[in-house]
């Protein structure tokens, strides 16, 4: 990539920022929307779950494949289809007539979304090359979610209000073309020097692995976890899991760079990415059904109750790509675990649904953690890897959030819905959610755990011998007999 005048960085970030927007604005729009669209297509809470967790099965199954192909035929070629197709799903989304149908297009979505976090992640750590201002990109970039998730429920509030769910998706398509007009205009090409060959079989494992254990969770509360169809789920899941570790361990150029995680920052980033990422899932999920199904507020109205949260991860995202360009991703990733934590306990402990001051205090609290964490994920998974492989390790860290989310949906869904059968009062819904409310504490005890376990010496020191295995051919424990497997 050419080097450009700062002016021409900055918008080329913009750009890029732009896509996450209409990405991450179609996940908290879709939220507020869910219980308009429970009515409307008859849905079941397992339906609601799928058509959450549809969406980012397809995306996290395909981040890395995505990812690697931007490497080898150009990251702004990919990005510019990503953004074509992102946008026509979202407006088939518009016209689904059916709950199974409003799955399939969020299908397509998917395809075109793996296309565009990702692949913008890779250019914009080929764009900023200097680490510190690279890690304030990212934390711009972080607060773009923290947009999203401001203007979120308040977009989507006021059109599902006044216009109808259907309407949520059509601010995507002018969003999506104006992206597509500046990209071709403004973003150069660039390739990765050795771009990675196509890996099909570990790309059907980790579609089959991510499948089944979504399928298994969601659907567990009502087939029964002793279900014939279940137990087969499961062991599916388990196979695709052993395949796929041995058969990328043989692989000189796999999906999944197994060296990659031979980094314990790295491998921390990835694990808190997943544990962040549930936790948001399960909190949108829980409290969008609250607030609306339970307290009967409007969407609006719902929106407007979300604004504490949205707001602090829209503060503190920039304020954390500060403290990791100063100190590094510690001190965000410490704090992020305690504030998280803590809000967890408010709902699990005081029930903090009962009372709008402590409702508002688990939101900021939580929102503030949010908004620290995701900048330390990006930071580490990028910046202690070669930049030839920035597209895959950056693939590598949306997969793992897209990967946490869906299990959080899941999860917390399944939690809610066996705990709740067919109540659906506010005494049974605050009873019913206190085990998921203790699964959010624990990811949040979890990131403040890996916050100060994969943040010292040592853990830098095995980032700088991984980075070091990728100038090695053949690569350690390979031999030139398995290339082509």
């Amino acid at each position: 990539m050419p080097e450009l005048s700062r002016r021409r960085r900055l918008l080329v970030l913009a750009i890029c920022c732009m896509s996450l927007l209409i990405v991450s604005l179609d996940n908290t729009v879709l939220n507020v929307a869910l219980p308009s669209i429970q009515k409307e297509l008859h849905a079941s809470v397992s339906g609601l779950q799928w058509t959450i967790d549809a969406y980012t099965l397809v995306l996290a199954s395909l981040l890395m494949l995505s990812g690697s192909t931007a490497d080898r035929l150009g990251r702004r070629r990919v990005f510019m289809v990503g953004l074509i197709v992102f946008s026509l799903g979202s407006l088939l989304c518009s016209l689904a007539p059916s709950l199974e149908w409003l799955v399939i297009f969020r299908m397509m979505q998917a395809v075109g979304g793996s296309m565009l976090n990702p692949v913008a992640m890779s250019i914009i750590t080929n764009t900023f090359t200097d680490p510190r201002a690279r890690a304030r990109a990212i934390g711009v970039w972080g607060g773009v979610v923290g947009i999203s998730m401001a203007a979120g429920p308040i977009v989507g509030g006021l059109l599902v209000q006044t216009v109808g769910w259907r309407s949520i998706f059509w601010i995507n398509v002018p969003i999506g073309a104006l992206a597509l007009f500046l990209t071709l205009r403004y973003v150069p090409e660039s390739r990765a020097p050795r771009p990675r060959r196509v890996d099909p079989v570990g790309q059907l494992l980790v579609i089959g692995l991510l499948g089944t254990v979504t399928y298994a969770i969601i659907e567990a509360p009502d087939a029964g976890l002793d279900s014939p169809v279940i137990i087969t789920v499961a062991l599916l899941a388990a196979a695709c899991l052993a395949c796929l570790i041995r058969y990328e361990h043989r692989r000189t150029e796999p999906l999944i760079d197994l060296r990659f995680f031979h980094s314990v920052p790295f491998s921390g980033a990835t694990v808190v990415a997943i544990a962040a990422f549930a936790s948001l899932g399960g909190f949108l999920f829980m409290n969008t059904l609250y607030l609306q199904n339970i307290r009967g507020l409007s969407a609006l109205d719902a929106g407007l109750y979300m604004i504490p949260m949205a707001g602090m991860t829209l503060v503190f995202a920039p304020v954390s790509g500060r403290l990791v360009a100063g100190g590094g991703p510690r001190l965000p990733l410490v704090l992020a675990g305690v504030t998280m934590g803590i809000s967890g306990v408010l709902f699990a402990v005081f029930d903090a649904q009962q009372t709008n001051a402590l409702l508002f205090t688990g939101y900021v609290l939580f929102g503030i953690g949010f908004g620290l964490v995701n900048t330390p994920i990006t930071n580490t998974a990028v910046s202690g890897m070669p930049r030839a492989q920035a597209g895959v390790a950056a693939a590598v860290a949306s997969t793992s959030r897209q990967v946490g989310q869906s299990l959080g949906v899941a999860v917390i869904g399944a939690v809610l819905a066996s705990g709740m059968g067919a109540a659906a009062t506010g005494n049974d819904f605050l009873r019913a959610g206190r085990p998921a409310w203790w699964i959010i504490t624990g990811c949040g005890g979890l990131i403040l755990l890996l916050g100060v376990l994969t943040t010292g010496r040592w853990a830098r020191a095995t980032a700088h011998r991984t980075a070091d295995l990728f100038d090695e051919e053949p690569p350690r424990g390979h031999t030139p007999q398995n290339v082509r497997s």
